[in-house]
């Protein structure tokens, strides 16, 4: 009997008196109501999961080495976010699970019952972010970060519900499994770089770690003390030396930090003499000194003075004495004298290496999302990726990185975030942004996106709101990359998950972890009328309809329209006779009118987004629009060929 059947033969049998009332949002049920509706949970989950397990298998996107990523559409996932509601439906979203055993926060299992509604609005993948045991030690927040990996062979207990006797990870395994049986595959971002500052792993393996005296407290944001325990201190022409040195790629005999610095840090204490004390790793040297986990800190660029991060410290992947420090030429830019073989900790190498081959064999998930790929030592990295492989020729590998050039390709990875995230937001950003792909293929798949975890929320960008969503949605599925939507898009969620991209020193203050749902209980607005969920649908299904075009990455598929007002943008793509030609107005306070041209020598089109009707193209494809802040068009025709235009 397969996870999901048992999972539906205990919630018939359990069928335990609740507490008080019980109630799901009406998009959970239908993907379309905006109404709450009570429900008996024992009887709605059981009745979800056996829709799914009656719904006919769909198939998988297919292809060799994780290169079904091209063909992916993805919807981003938080399950304890993504999946939280007021079920007692008193506007608060409780920690603890309610006497009754029923959590509000968001659960596997209401993240499994979710996943039709995902599939429904076109998404064949779905991209979760870290599910592994948290830290407590220096916890942000009430929940803490899932970045602050614990263990990460063990997932979070506290996405399991308590009413239901199944652990966390029998649940992912049913996670797994329903997703594949709806025709989604599954990709779980690691950090396979840092871990909490009160990992499972430090007592047993203290040399995986670096040790400062116990003594030495943190240094504050805003706080120049050198013997406070942060990022090394530089003065004006070390700092000049360095960046000279990272920038032509020479990473040989880069300036150590200031004695001051590393003489914080001591040798790792004996196993036998690591204990916890007040919920903190404590180590004491064969001298009596006592000693503790040092905490991790930005590693690029040398003078960022970000205070230490409360929650996690990195892995001591190169064991020399001369390197006895964290500082950005031992945890990113590694000095050769430290990153050879005789220094390798191949211990906690191996541990990471099995860390991916793990989730594979017990979970069955397709791929994995890098964060802090950039500081894994390429040779470790080549190793986790031929194991995967090894496993699973499909496993895709997928990199947090901005960049979106060979080097990742050439890494191993199948796609980058990319950098349409940070470039939809400025006029010139996107046109230079989408001229690039006009003249250029894309040397590696990127996220189509508006909005991720760690940037504001799309709806919160202007005021314009939801409307800015809907502006966004269409020239995201128009890009020859992999659409990816954030949970909370559809929504019109102006709440951010993180404050890690392009936020302002006051929208910092406006937001303390305690306010952000990557580290305190939080629920999207399930109920909100205003939602986006059928826009999203048909983007997708379009999308899909003209995907060998949309998808297409060879700049002979594009052509730049033109208009003499600047906020109108114009370009086509076109293949096979085929056309989609899209006409946006990039203003979001403001009608803007004007003539655009579309190109080429004829051209009939219908309106598929934006307007039902066929619409009037003056001789030499030409068209008067009027279009309100942030209106898209979409238009489809037949085209004669384009004499050097295409």
């Amino acid at each position: 009997m397969s996870t999901l059947h048992r999972i539906v033969e205990a919630l018939k049998t359990l069928q335990r008196p609740l507490a008080r009332p019980y109630l799901v949002p009406g998009l959970w049920v239908d993907g379309k109501s905006v109404t709450k509706q009570a429900v008996n949970p024992y009887e709605y989950y059981a009745r979800r999961i056996q829709g799914i397990l009656n719904t006919p298998p769909a198939d998988l996107v297919r292809g060799e080495d994780g290169h079904w990523s091209e063909q992916a559409i993805v919807y981003n996932m938080i399950p304890r976010v993504t999946a939280a509601f007021s079920h007692a439906d008193d506007g608060k979203i409780q920690i603890t699970p309610r006497s009754d055993g029923w959590r509000d926060t968001g659960t596997l299992l209401k993240a499994i019952c979710l996943l039709p509604y995902v599939r429904s609005m076109g998404f064949n993948t779905v991209h979760l972010l870290p599910l592994t045991a948290v830290g407590r030690d220096g916890r942000k927040g009430t929940l803490g970060s899932p970045y602050a990996i614990r263990n990460p062979y063990l997932l979070d207990e506290n996405l399991a519900e308590p009413a239901l006797d199944f652990s966390a990870e029998a649940l992912f395994m049913a996670f797994v499994e329903a997703a594949h049986h709806l025709g989604l595959r599954v990709v779980v971002e690691f950090v396979l770089r840092t871990a909490a500052k009160d990992g499972d792993w430090i007592p047993e393996h203290p040399d995986w770690f670096y040790w400062i005296r116990e003594d030495i407290p943190d240094r504050p944001a805003g706080s120049f003390d050198s013997r406070l325990y942060g990022m090394p201190l530089f003065d004006g022409g070390t700092l000049g030396l360095i960046r000279g040195k990272v920038a032509a790629g020479d990473f040989y005999n880069l300036p150590a930090p200031p004695d001051v610095h590393r003489a914080m840090f001591t040798p790792p204490p004996r196993p036998d003499r690591v204990v916890m004390e007040q919920g903190r790793w404590i180590g004491t040297l064969d001298d009596g000194t006592r000693v503790r986990v040092a905490g991790a800190f930005t590693d690029w660029p040398p003078d960022d003075n970000q205070p230490a991060w409360s929650d996690v410290t990195y892995l001591r992947l190169y064991d020399h004495p001369d390197f006895n420090y964290i500082a950005y030429n031992t945890v990113r830019m590694y000095d050769p004298r430290l990153a050879h073989d005789e220094a390798i900790n191949r211990p906690l190498w191996d541990a990471i290496a099995g860390i991916v081959p793990h989730y594979q064999r017990e979970f069955g998930i397709d791929g994995i999302m890098l964060d802090m790929g950039h500081a894994l030592p390429m040779a470790l990295k080549r190793r986790i990726v031929e194991e995967a492989h090894t496993f699973n020729p499909e496993f895709a590998f997928w990199e947090e990185n901005f960049d979106i050039s060979e080097a990742p390709r050439r890494e191993g990875y199948n796609a980058v975030m990319g950098y349409m995230v940070l470039a939809m937001h400025d006029v010139e950003g996107l046109r230079y942004f989408i001229n690039r792909w006009a003249m250029e293929p894309a040397p590696i798949p990127f996220f189509a996106t508006a909005e991720n975890h760690n940037t504001p929320r799309a709806a919160s960008r202007t005021r314009a709101g939801r409307i800015y969503n809907y502006y966004t949605l269409p020239l995201c599925i128009a890009m020859p990359g992999i659409p990816f939507i954030h949970s909370g898009f559809e929504l019109a969620e102006t709440q951010p998950i993180n404050t890690g991209l392009g936020f302002s020193n006051e929208m910092l203050a406006r937001y303390p972890a305690e306010k952000l749902p990557l580290f305190s209980e939080y629920a999207f607005n399930w109920t909100n009328p205003d939602h986006l969920v059928e826009g999203v649908r048909y983007a997708l299904k379009l999308r899909r309809r003209y995907q060998d075009l949309l998808a297409a990455n060879d700049p002979a598929t594009w052509y730049m329209g033109h208009s003499e007002n600047p906020y109108l943008l114009v370009f086509s793509r076109r293949h096979n006779g085929r056309s989609l030609t899209f006409i946006a107005n990039m203003d979001m306070a403001r009608h803007q009118s004007g003539q655009v041209q579309l190109g080429g020598s004829q051209l009939d089109v219908q309106g598929v987004w934006g307007t039902p009707d066929a619409l009037a193209v003056h001789h030499g494809v030409t068209m008067d629009v009027d279009l309100s802040p942030g209106y898209v068009l979409i238009l489809e025709g037949d085209h004669l060929p384009l004499d050097g235009c295409a």
